[in-house]
């Protein structure tokens, strides 16, 4: 359409009829003279609409989830952070039980022995210091800590403190093949020196070569002149293997160590010695025996008459009464079958026609 004088006063006209419409439909309210027309048009186009925002719906919702989806990226990945932290808490929360464990069991063996001990936790291994069995504590001076003090866990013998730092020590481990230390076995007292063999048990000379040892002997530590660089009474091992007796004037032994030096974490430095030996007042005591379960063995002893008597036994299990045999046929037996007709007090009847002897 031309841009024309006439066009614009049909512009001016149409916008004049359509604001005179627009009022006389407000001032008529509910009885408006328009109301006709606008329900018309409304039956003519509402599909047209419906039919409309069908199609544009989907298109508007696509719109909105792509504006939401940086929000909801945000609360995802929000949600996964929470949810990583939760797992590192709890799995936090397992170790530092554990750790409590173990505390817990050091001050329980430091207690048994009298031992003053200063905690520490094992922050590295020494694999740069020669290839020797070591680890590095987070103590040093600063703590007191000086060379040569024995170092334990909650199970026993750990090592010695060689090198000293202000804020952190070197410990040899009893593994290594350069630790020696003087043993006293549990009950017999007899002295020997255990060395270390890396990842297999320690090797213990006793000094005795005719020591009677057997499996499951416990040895623990013999001490050292003014305490250092071992206290007395730390538990060392357990014996798992005894070389064969050779006429030597000494006896070699294995021994299982207490502490798994591949497992450390807790350990204690002692500061200070007990007054007096403990001996063996730190091993754990040992498990009692199973005691036998009591069985009830019946035996079945036939009468004078012919009636069968039944009497109760009551032993430990695995004896054997021995007094039941069973023969082939299945019948009792016992040792005393050949009198026990007699027990009545009757003689047995003579040949037939032949007096007995007390016949008159």
């Amino acid at each position: 359409m031309r841009d024309t004088k006439e066009s614009r006063l049909l512009l001016v006209l149409l916008i004049a009829i359509a604001f005179a419409l627009i009022t006389v439909d407000i001032r008529g309210g509910e009885e408006s003279p328009v109301d006709g027309a606008r329900q018309a048009a409304a039956t003519v186009f509402g599909p047209v609409e419906n039919g409309v925002a069908a199609a544009v719906d989907p298109i508007g919702n696509a719109i909105g989830a792509v504006r939401d989806s940086g929000e909801r990226h945000d609360r995802i990945s929000e949600l996964e952070r929470e949810n990583a932290e939760l797992k590192q808490r709890l799995g936090s929360d397992d170790r530092n039980r554990s750790r409590l464990r173990e505390l817990d069991g050091l001050i329980r063996t430091a207690a048994a022995g009298q031992y003053g001990i200063k905690g520490a936790e094992v922050i590295a291994i020494g694999a740069a210091q020669g290839f020797s069995w070591t680890v590095t504590i987070d103590i040093g001076a600063d703590d007191g800590i000086t060379r040569d003090m024995t170092v334990i866990n909650s199970d026993g013998l750990v090592g010695r403190v060689t090198t000293v730092g202000p804020r952190a020590s070197t410990v040899l481990l009893a593994s290594d093949p350069d630790f020696t230390v003087g043993t006293r076995m549990e009950k017999s007292n007899e002295l020997g020196f255990a060395t270390g063999q890396g990842d297999r048990p320690l090797m213990v000379q006793l000094l005795n070569g005719k020591a009677k040892v057997k499996k499951g002997d416990r040895l623990v530590t013999f001490g050292s002149q003014g305490n250092k660089p071992f206290v007395p009474g730390v538990p060392v091992g357990e014996v798992v293997g005894v070389d064969p007796a050779g006429g030597d004037l000494t006896r070699d032994i294995h021994v299982r160590p207490y502490a798994a030096f591949s497992k450390l974490d807790i350990v204690g430095v002692v500061v200070q010695a007990p007054r007096t030996d403990p001996r063996d007042t730190v091993l754990p005591p040992k498990p009692e025996k199973a005691r036998p379960t009591p069985t009830v063995t019946v035996t079945v002893t036939p009468g004078a008459d012919g009636s069968v008597e039944g009497q109760a036994d009551t032993q430990p299990q695995g004896q054997t009464d021995g007094r039941v045999r069973e023969q082939q046929d299945g019948q009792p037996q016992t040792p005393d079958d050949a009198g026990t007709a007699q027990d009545g007090g009757a003689d047995p009847p003579g040949p037939t026609g032949t007096a007995g002897p007390n016949d008159e």
